[in-house]
């Protein structure tokens, strides 16, 4: 079974498409060769800056023959049903067969595909695959068609079976005439070289300064870069995507470390470390003494005589010009930061967030008031909170951050400290972002999360109260990702907070400035002016109400047009709310489900007690899993939906609700007697349980029900011919629903 190995050799393919290039060339040859009939033992496939690569081994010599039975149309049928079914079979009339079916005789044609060679199947396929390969960009160069990221210049298709034997794949793609020969380094390799298989591929290719696998150049990159920092008492810091990059901007890694100019060493070490990468490529190296950035290293594409010491001296030259424009931005933003940062604030006014929404200036004014009514829920102080609110977005004014979008928030901080901020203020200005993503970390302070939750949230309800909502995978503002943040800041914070107080009051900030309604004390312009009114009026949170109390004259203020702007705007408010909460619940599903809870069993906990409460959502839910993994608790669920089941039909059948009146003086039996007495107890205690939100207590009281509710069930039939034990009966497994209801909604746990 020969073996096959294909390059295609171009110029310099961007890093950041090496990668999936090289998967997608594995995916689409070996696909299209199992679909005409070659199997194979393996693949495996690489990338270089100038080459992708593809290594297939154990493939068949040639594919099977094939031989298929096809069906045709009936022998009275039409002529040309009968063509037609020839030219699709490419078979004649004489070669078909007259079979006897049910419906009576039909033609069968006998087909048989003979196998082909691996050479002409393969060539068919690479041909495919190279003129509609998916380049996220590409190009074309001098007469020809075809397209590719850079001008391909050589293809290498060979196939060498066991006996060694080198069977070159005949191929012409626009000129390029596929061949066993391919080049090693662009400066330090002799020329052309010929391959007979994949390991004298290799083996030749290091030979000529070539390190095929990307993974063993990043490896070496990293070896050689930690060991150069060690050797000088320093530390190469870790980052994992620069170094993915630089093994694919190099065929042969040549690691150099420089140093950093001194008039440079006071900048903040992220904003050393950002200019570096972005711009040169460079890996930052600290002391780990200091905390300082003092070195930096750099990745070569060649061997020199003098040991790098012309190119170290080029790029330290680059790199100053580099961190001078730092240095520079740094000096002028602390200029603006040491006045305070008010002129940063005042710019945001001609930043738009969003067209409906306003600038960012109007922003911050809405998030300031929010954090300041959220941060006695979370334990914060309500001045730091607002105050931090205020100035968390000022660094997207700065020269800094306008160089380095990344950088925003984590200047802030730094700006904030320059301007005598307290230190909480400070930690909010970077950590208010958080959490970017699953994986990243809660903000720890409580002013932070404060501003975190208020952030995100008026993003979230912004873009409710305009309508633009995620649909199917389309996010484009990020919401799912706003919304899981405030899932986990609530739930890693431990807090306990009424969402929808929070929620309503933001909306309706942003449909009255969406509005731009008229009060009673006159026309209202300005987004400020609006806050202020509603501020003036008390009106936050769930207290929405009281300005269309207000408004239709329930409090003693005059009354005014029903239709007024207000109305509209109160009356749009709680669809949306139960909307957004809706979307947390979605959510939180998602989140709970990768922790290990089932989807059905937080259904059962979702709405109860409001289900804007996530913390109690999840303790609820958590403990009525626990309790559905012991026999107790899948017994009792059953029992349960017995009783439900029961009721339901006796309700539906008679027209009414049995739903009081259950008397224990109508019992017949020793066990309903027991029940009645189970259920006392059981709904005694969990009633106490809940009310002090100590649900797994509850839970277990009503895992307790099971027995009482097994015993009846198989003693007493619920429908008997008295009506008056009937009734009583019925009531009692009301009482059943009515106790299971109150600790979970059974109903929508599954079997």
């Amino acid at each position: 079974m020969p073996d096959l190995l294909i390059e295609l050799f171009s110029e310099e393919i961007p890093a950041r498409m090496q990668t999936r290039a090289a998967e997608d060339l594995k995916a689409r040859v070996t696909d299209a060769l199992v679909e005409a009939g070659l199997t194979y033992a393996g693949a495996a496939a690489f990338s270089t800056p100038r080459r992708l690569t593809l290594a297939v081994q154990g493939l068949l010599a040639e594919s099977p023959t094939v031989k298929e039975e096809r069906k045709g149309p009936r022998v009275d049928a039409p002529e040309k049903a009968i063509e037609g079914f020839l030219r699709g079979a490419g078979v004649s009339r004489e070669q078909l067969e007259v079979r006897d079916e049910k419906k009576g005789q039909v033609y069968f044609a006998m087909i048989t595909k003979p196998g082909r060679p691996a050479t002409e199947i393969v060539a068919e396929v690479l041909e495919q695959v190279i003129r509609n390969f998916p380049w996220p960009k590409s190009m074309r160069w001098g007469s020809g068609s075809l397209r590719w990221v850079r001008p391909l210049h050589s293809i290498l298709c060979i196939l060498t079976n066991d006996a060694a034997e080198v069977d070159v794949v005949d191929l012409n793609i626009d000129g390029i005439k596929a061949g066993n020969t391919t080049r090693g380094h662009r400066f330090m390799g002799a020329g052309q070289i010929s391959v007979s298989s994949f390991d004298d591929y290799q083996s030749k290719l290091k030979r000529e300064h070539v390190i095929l696998d990307a993974k063993e150049r990043a490896d070496h990159i990293w070896q050689d870069a930690t060991n150069q920092a060690f050797a000088a008492g320093l530390e190469l810091m870790e980052d994992r995507s620069l170094l993915a990059e630089v093994a694919g901007l190099v065929e042969w890694p040549v690691v150099l470390m420089g140093k950093i100019d001194e008039a440079f060493l006071e900048l903040p070490p992220e904003v050393l470390q950002t200019s570096m990468k972005e711009h040169q490529k460079f890996f930052s190296v600290k002391n780990p003494k200091t905390g300082r950035i003092e070195r930096f290293v750099t990745v070569a594409n060649i061997e020199t005589a003098d040991q790098g010491a012309t190119i170290l001296a080029g790029n330290q030259k680059v790199l100053s010009a580099r961190l001078a424009d730092a240095k520079f931005f740094w000096e002028n933003d602390l200029r603006v930061a040491n006045a305070g940062m008010d002129a940063w604030i005042e710019q945001l006014e001609n930043v738009t967030f969003e067209r409906q929404l306003g600038t960012q200036a109007a922003r911050i004014v809405r998030i300031a008031l929010l954090a300041r009514e959220m941060a006695p829920v979370l334990g914060a102080d309500p001045d730091l909170a607002e105050q931090a609110a205020k100035v968390a977005k000022a660094d997207l004014s700065s020269e800094m951050v306008y160089e380095f979008p990344e950088l925003q928030g984590l200047m802030g901080r730094y700006y904030a400290k320059a301007a005598g901020l307290p230190d909480e203020v400070a930690a909010a200005c970077e950590e208010h972002y958080s959490p970017l993503g699953p994986s990243d970390d809660v903000p720890p302070a409580p002013v932070s999360q404060a501003v975190a939750l208020a952030d995100k949230l008026d993003t979230l309800t912004g873009f409710w109260a305009i309508g633009e909502k995620p649909t199917g995978s389309k996010d484009p503002f990020a919401l799912r990702r706003a919304a899981l943040g405030v899932i986990r800041i609530i739930l890693d914070g431990k807090h306990r907070l009424k969402l929808d107080r929070f929620v309503d009051g933001q909306l309706l900030r942003h449909k009255i400035s969406l509005n731009r309604f008229k009060a009673n004390e006159g026309e209202i312009d300005t987004l400020e002016e609006v806050l202020k009114e509603i501020a003036d009026r008390g009106v936050f949170g769930a207290a929405w109400h009281a300005v269309l109390d207000r408004v239709a004259g329930k409090d003693g203020a005059p009354d005014t047009d029903k239709g007024s702007l207000l109305h509209t705007v109160g009356d749009a408010v709680p669809d949306i709310s139960t909307d957004l909460l809706a979307f947390f619940h979605e959510r939180l599903k998602v989140y709970l489900r990768d922790r290990g809870l089932r989807h059905d069993v937080i259904d059962a906990c979702l709405e109860l007690d409001g289900g804007d409460d996530l913390s109690l959502i999840v303790a609820r839910a958590t403990a009525l899993s626990d309790v559905l993994k012991t026999d107790d608790g899948e017994n009792l669920l059953q029992g349960f939906r017995r009783a439900n089941n029961i009721l339901s039909q006796a309700e539906e059948k008679d027209g009414v609700e049995y739903s009081y009146g259950a008397d224990v003086k109508f019992a017949e039996t020793d066990v309903e007697k027991e029940l009645f007495a189970a259920l006392d107890t059981a709904e005694e205690a969990i009633n106490t349980a809940i009310a002090t939100e100590d649900f797994v207590s509850a839970m277990a009281a009503m895992a307790t029900l099971r027995t009482p509710i097994d015993a009846f069930f198989d003693a007493v039939q619920v429908n008997t011919d008295n009506a008056v034990v009937r009734r009583n009966r019925l009531n009692l497994l009301s009482r059943i629903r009515h106790i299971c209801l109150s600790a979970a909604d059974l109903t929508r746990v599954e079997g």
